[in-house]
């Protein structure tokens, strides 16, 4: 009795040259090497080339959707950035360059521009790149500091509840920062006036005689505090709370969900170049109480262009 043995036709893969994959029915064999022979002439060569050819245009287009720049704020130290980016880079596998922007304007336009790139910043800036759907958060850096707050500087021997009564503009702040303007606007409805690039700058307006009051960061405070001995502190009710996050690794919108993953993982593994405990996913949740400054000092998360 004879037996028949059926052929199975094997599984194909499409080889991404349209041609060559109509006249195989579907591309060549799937998981097994296939033979190219023929007389001279028939073409052998030419199809070698063709492959080479796609295979170079992948890999350049492949690299070229994997370079992208991180953005850091206004004032980060250059050297940081560096280290931050190179460790991203070798996790990653992608190419990551540091750009420290002139101005937190810069990154909102860059990101408007559907350009792919990652944001490294504190809670102002990502509450307004997540409500304006620019830029989705990865990861935030845990040391122990990843929440902060804004506190009121003044001098010693004022009052500071009458500062803030009698002479709201009067105050100063960092621009663009949940500590100094959010923190500022939010405590005098709106009022504070006098705007400055950072903590120090606030703090030295007050000394100055410029300003009767500055909000800063609790933690710059700490730091600093020894440097302004005739200055004292001030928690102001319902403003001063240490739920601001800080240190938060984000994307562009327009970074795929696999390149998000990716960075996200690498941010984890390299957490020493980011000086952290850990770095850990972050939730939008989290930005609420920045929200909520805002909106007390009547702050448009979705219009705000300084």
């Amino acid at each position: 009795m004879k037996s028949h043995r059926q052929t199975q036709t094997p599984a194909r893969k499409l080889t991404g040259i349209r041609g060559l994959d109509e006249i195989t029915d579907g591309g060549i064999p799937k998981d097994r090497p296939t033979l190219t022979c023929g007389t001279v002439g028939c073409g052998k060569t030419l199809l070698a080339t063709v492959f080479i050819m796609v295979a170079v245009l992948w890999l350049a287009t492949s690299a070229m959707a994997q370079e992208m720049v991180c953005w850091f704020v206004p004032g980060s130290e250059g050297s940081k950035c560096k280290i931050i980016t190179e460790a991203l880079t070798r996790e990653s596998h992608l190419t990551i360059t540091p750009r420290v922007a002139i101005s937190y304007q810069e990154i909102y336009k860059a990101l408007t521009e559907r350009k792919e790139a990652l944001v490294y910043a504190g809670s102002f800036a990502a509450t307004l790149l997540n409500d304006r759907n620019l830029a989705v958060p990865l990861a935030q850096k845990i040391d122990g500091k990843e929440f902060y707050m804004g506190v009121m500087i003044y001098p010693k021997g004022a009052d500071p509840t009458a500062i803030l009564r009698d002479n709201p503009a009067e105050i100063s702040f960092a621009t663009g920062a949940s500590s100094g303007e959010s923190s500022a606007k939010a405590a005098t409805a709106g009022k504070a006036a006098i705007r400055v690039k950072d903590h120090q700058a606030a703090v030295n307006a007050v000394k100055a005689g410029k300003a009767k009051a500055a909000l800063v960061k609790n933690h710059w405070w700490e730091a600093n505090k020894n440097k302004y001995p005739d200055f004292q502190m001030y928690e102001i009710p319902g403003i001063s709370e240490a739920k601001c996050p800080d240190n938060i690794l984000m994307a562009s919108s327009s970074v795929k969900p696999e390149i998000r993953e990716k960075v996200t993982e690498a941010a984890k593994a390299a957490k020493d170049a980011f000086g952290a405990i850990r770095m850990e996913p972050f939730d939008v949740v989290k930005l609420d109480f920045t929200k909520e400054l805002m909106t007390k000092g009547g702050i448009d998360s979705r219009t705000y262009s300084r």
